[in-house]
């Protein structure tokens, strides 16, 4: 029977645990000084600690002697790379590893085009000197270029202003700002919903939805307005966890219709399209009006929330809630007993 491995970071508890749970063998990557959690919670059958963890590089052949089929994460993209995944990683890996690039806003790959290509909804773009609009400025931060940072601005002159700023406080750098993708401001109710493609089952599935923790936006949040007046922080956006909610029933509807129009969009843009899970990131307006602000087109690090209580719509596929690790590894599973592993892997 294969194994299940994943990088130790984002999302690689969900994929351990729901892998364990069915009965496949587990394998951690960790990178050294930050491998406590996969040592300490027992969902590791072997665990490989590295000092970089690019040097997963250097370890194919005990994944390939392990029979491991890789669950890519956010981490993964970002710390092994694009270039390297797609040339020099030769271990199977479920879902679409062609599609992993396509997570960015900048580039020939980009979301904005799946998007487009799909007819959804999303923020209108500028560049710095055509913003006339209040926008939300998105750049890598100064010091850690993986984390990204975004500050939100009312017309093009304040934007320059908070650029010069942020820099000189040390939390962007200026040259960034004509990479930027700056996006319209949409006002509304943010969602992540959590999706998943099944090739075995040949059906788009809504499993769950989450919304992220952020900081010090969640300070800031907790704070009297008279105090944010009198401290005026610089407000960061940086994700540090995520937290379960439910939608309306009746937008569901048009949850499914951009779930099913995204899977259109990749199958037709980066062939063979979406497998497995893959997240949008939506905001819904007054006008109950759903408008995609991000991508992620693997699992998303918001479903770690549902590990031992399952998706909430799960449940009405399965009889049962499960996780999105746990659904993962049953479609692992079901196409390896049926020598199907090539379809839901590249």
């Amino acid at each position: 029977m294969v194994s299940v491995a994943v990088l130790a970071s984002h999302s690689a508890l969900d994929v351990l645990d729901g892998a364990k749970e069915e009965g496949l063998r587990t394998i951690a990557v960790a990178k050294k000084g930050r491998d406590r959690a996969y040592r300490e919670f027992p969902v590791v059958d072997r665990l490989i600690v590295l000092d970089d963890y690019r040097d997963i590089l250097k370890v194919v052949d005990v994944l390939r002697a392990e029979e491991a089929v890789f669950v890519p994460n956010r981490s993964f993209a970002v710390y092994v790379g694009y270039d390297a995944i797609e040339k020099e990683f030769p271990i199977p890996i479920f879902g679409n590893r062609f599609l992993l690039r396509w997570e960015e806003r900048t580039g020939p790959h980009n979301y904005y085009r799946l998007l487009d290509e799909g007819g959804i909804r999303r923020p209108r773009t500028f560049r710095p000197d055509e913003v006339d609009r209040p926008v939300i400025v998105k750049m890598p931060e100064a010091r850690r270029r993986v984390e990204r940072g975004f500050f939100v601005a009312r017309d093009r002159d304040d934007l320059y202003k908070k650029a010069r700023r942020l820099a000189e406080a040390g939390l962007i750098k200026l040259e960034d700002l004509e990479k930027a993708s700056i996006e319209e401001l949409v006002l509304g109710a943010h969602f992540n919903a959590n999706y998943f493609y099944s090739v075995m089952r040949r059906r788009l599935e809504l499993h769950s939805f989450d919304r992220r923790i952020q900081s010090n936006l969640d300070g800031v949040y907790r704070l009297p307005a008279r105090d944010q007046l009198e401290l005026d922080p610089e407000v960061q956006y940086i994700e540090v966890g995520h937290e379960p909610a439910t939608i309306r029933e009746s937008l569901l509807e048009k949850v499914f219709d951009i779930g099913y129009r995204f899977v259109e969009a990749a199958r037709r843009l980066v062939p063979p399209g979406v497998i497995g899970p893959f997240t949008l990131q939506f905001i819904v307006t007054p006008e109950l009006e759903l408008v995609v602000y991000d991508v992620a087109p693997r699992i998303g690090g918001g479903t770690n929330v549902y590990i031992g209580i399952g998706g909430q719509y799960s449940k009405l596929y399965f009889g049962k809630p499960i996780s999105t690790g746990k659904r993962i590894a049953i479609e692992i599973r079901e196409a390896a007993e049926q020598g199907k592993l090539a379809e839901v892997t590249t």
